[in-house]
């Protein structure tokens, strides 16, 4: 039995599963801005309880490796690295664009193509497309928003979007565009996708791991107040 312990906070949402052999057992989430570095670890201790579980009993743990938030991703990965430490497991690493993607159920095509978004800044989002077998067919990568985006596939394809960068796409996109609202980065897709990889045995080396920002941490610096 493989129980695998999945964290996702490459967004506002504080999300925590745990799978066994692939199969949901229990899952915690928290849908509140800036609340991973306060709830992260309390959540985890209080979903092993609520699913009579001990942290002794976990064999791997499954990160949303991102894109995303930096500083949701950085303590995501964190304390995923410590509890591997800590219980000599192996760490896995998802793509949150690809956990996005497995949360559309509805019967699809292979003239389907599914765009997950995460919002970035002004017309700018972090996207991908998957077939409908969930395989990467565009890499991750920011994109800038305009009339013109993705053209080249609207030919041919029935184009999805979802997440929350999707919502500044609609009216701007080709007509064709379909978009599904409230999709939001959840760990339980995160888990159901570490199955592939803890049975294959494609694990991170937990010292050199780091999440996929895709850009750089930027800070600004504020203006200096008139006197």
């Amino acid at each position: 039995m493989a129980l695998i312990l999945s964290i996702e906070t490459s967004t506002t949402v504080c999300s925590v599963a745990l799978h066994s052999n692939g199969n949901l057992v229990g899952l915690k989430e928290l849908h509140l801005d800036k609340s991973h570095s306060e709830y992260l670890i309390p959540i985890i201790k209080d979903l092993l309880a609520y699913c009579g579980k001990h942290q002794n009993d976990l064999e791997a743990i499954a990160i949303s490796k991102g894109p995303g938030s930096y500083t949701g991703l950085r303590i995501g990965a964190s304390t995923a690295k410590g509890l591997c430490y800590a219980l000599n497991i192996p760490l896995i690493a998802i793509s949150t664009l690809r956990g996005m993607a497995k949360q559309i159920r509805i019967p699809i095509n292979e003239n389907t193509l599914l765009c997950p978004m995460l919002d970035a800044r002004r017309m700018e989002v972090y996207a991908s497309l998957y077939n409908y077998e969930y395989q990467n067919v565009l890499s991750v990568q920011p994109v800038i928003i305009d009339e013109s985006s993705f053209n080249d596939y609207f030919n041919d394809h029935k184009l999805i979007f979802f997440g929350n960068g999707s919502e500044k796409c609609k009216g701007v996109l080709n007509k064709k565009a379909v978009f599904i609202d409230k999709i939001f980065p959840s760990a339980t897709t995160i888990g159901e996708l570490a199955i592939e990889k803890y049975l294959g045995q494609y694990f991170e080396d937990i010292a050199y791991f780091e999440p996929f920002y895709l850009k750089e941490f930027q800070t600004t610096t504020p203006r200096k107040k008139p006197f």
